[in-house]
């Protein structure tokens, strides 16, 4: 499984808020699924979970698997196995929640930038020789985590922190691409954490009527072609301004501006 840049549309959805955020008021669940569906009559093809996107009893998993299964023909759902978490047991968590045969894409999670990879990547492939899993990924990883999953089987993405405000990733981004690897971008808008009160940002959202949030998700999708965003929301309303951020077109002064902010 090569580069997925070309069978999905590279602005996704994150499923991590569906269930709710801790310290949020709580997310019903009618409005989760109708988010989700949303998303998909967007023309959203590639959705990204866990089966650790809990809050409480409401599961992102579940809210999926209820919001659209069966699921539409050329919908890719990512998952995730955690750093420390039996990889079959993730995966066949996984299988079990959304109701799938196979996953389409799952990503090994690294818990440490010093941590070897190879054994539990490797138990990963095996599981997709079984048919279990379709892509193999990797997350959180460093340049030495990928290089060293790639010498075990092949890698079809990379799920790492990388935003406008946060280009420290920039390297591995442009190594993605050189080797027609995705990239999909985690936390591109801070996850609640970050103010995107930049004066540079601020100057491009006004020049092209857009919202600060919009811009980052445009950058992004501009600064590498097999780079995907994923942003992450539990509100209709936001959901329509991040889908309307695929139509922004940023110019090479534009690009400049931002590629100064981080």
């Amino acid at each position: 499984m090569s580069a997925m840049g070309g069978r999905i549309r590279r602005l996704g959805l994150g499923a991590m808020r569906l269930p709710g955020m801790p310290g949020r008021i709580p997310v019903d669940r009618t409005t989760a699924v109708a988010v989700a569906r949303r998303a998909v009559e967007l023309g959203v093809t590639h959705i990204d979970t866990a089966a650790f996107y809990t809050r409480g009893t409401s599961r992102a998993n579940d809210i999926l698997r209820r919001a659209l299964r069966p699921y539409p023909d050329g919908l890719t759902i990512a998952t995730k196995v955690g750093p420390g978490q039996d990889v079959r047991a993730a995966v066949e968590q996984n299988l079990g929640e959304l109701g799938l045969d196979a996953l389409d894409l799952v990503y090994l999670q690294a818990g440490r930038p010093d941590e070897p990879l190879g054994d539990r990547f490797a138990r990963l492939a095996a599981l997709g020789a079984e048919g279990l899993v379709r892509g193999l990924g990797v997350s959180d990883v460093t340049r030495a985590q990928f290089d060293e999953a790639r010498s075990v089987a092949p890698v079809a993405a990379v799920q790492n922190r990388f935003g406008v405000l946060d280009q420290s990733d920039a390297s591995l981004v442009d190594a993605c691409a050189e080797a027609n690897v995705t990239y999909v971008a985690h936390t591109s808008l801070g996850g609640g954490r970050v103010r995107f009160t930049d004066g540079g940002l601020r100057e491009v959202a006004l020049r092209h009527g857009a919202t600060v949030y919009q811009v980052a998700l445009a950058w992004g999708l501009r600064r590498s072609p097999t780079l995907v965003q994923i942003p992450g929301t539990a509100s209709l309303t936001h959901l329509e301004q991040n889908m309307a951020a695929v139509r922004l077109e940023l110019d090479e002064t534009d690009m400049t501006v931002l590629e100064r902010l981080a």
